[in-house]
């Protein structure tokens, strides 16, 4: 049975490994990089399976106003089992109607999001990063 939690620890073996098992594209070979990602993030939700990381969602908030959101990763021999509607959910629950949450979606990704209640945003801009 998957668990969803608000306040475990990650470390930051256990964050890569996720996104590598995700297929999300992330600087996994870079761990300072990891690092820095999973500590300086203010809003971490996890799926767990027993003690097997197989979801992540990490962003950063206000707790008033908006919610950016920089990873919804889950394992892909987890995918398919609402674990990340209800990631998406329990952030909902947690954050209040009031929050707006935002994320920047893969191009590989952008027909799952409106299945788990986001709506696609046509006013985004974006400086992107060098690496």
């Amino acid at each position: 049975m998957i668990e969803y939690f608000s306040n475990k620890k990650v470390t930051v073996e256990e964050y890569k490994q996720v996104l590598i098992k995700s297929g999300i594209g992330r600087p996994t070979s870079d761990l300072k990089r990891l690092e820095l990602m999973l500590n300086n993030s203010n809003f971490v939700l996890t799926a767990w399976d027993n003690d097997k990381l197989v979801g992540i969602l990490r962003g950063m908030t206000d707790f008033s106003y908006a919610c950016y959101l920089s990873d919804l990763a889950i394992d892909k021999e987890y995918q398919k089992q609402g674990i990340g509607k209800n990631l998406i959910s329990m952030s909902r629950k947690i954050l209040g109607e009031k929050v707006a949450i935002i994320l920047l979606s893969a191009p590989s990704a952008m027909g799952y999001y409106p299945k788990i209640g986001l709506n696609k945003a046509e006013n985004a801009f974006i400086i992107p990063r060098e690496e």
